[in-house]
């Protein structure tokens, strides 16, 4: 259940992430609220997660989420750059998600 918890933290991480952007500076009112609430259920569920989990591990696929989300969303809904080396960049940070948890950072 923890890294249930750990994923959610990140894909609202994500949101946060996408909020911030739409906030235009904080000078757009729902953006910049969202920022707040989505910023207060990520870092709380990483908490969470936290409580069960080794923190550098939890950690890293809680920002390995929110890096690889919201460089994807850059891309595929703000129109960002897409490039071979994003892509192959986004593969790294995924296989060394991946590469920690069989480590053993896994409970």
């Amino acid at each position: 259940m923890a890294w249930v918890i750990i994923i959610a933290a990140g894909l609202f991480e994500v949101a946060m992430a996408y909020s911030l952007k739409m906030s235009h500076g904080f000078s757009v009112p729902l953006p910049s609220v969202s920022f707040v609430v989505f910023a207060l259920l990520s870092f709380g569920l990483l908490a969470m997660g936290l409580k069960s989990l080794e923190v550098g591990t939890a950690y890293a696929v809680w920002t390995g989420i929110g890096a690889v989300g919201t460089a994807s969303l850059g891309m595929i809904v703000l129109g960002e750059d897409v490039s071979f080396l994003k892509i192959a960049s986004i593969a790294l940070i995924l296989a060394g998600v991946v590469g920690l948890n069989l480590a053993g950072g896994g409970h």
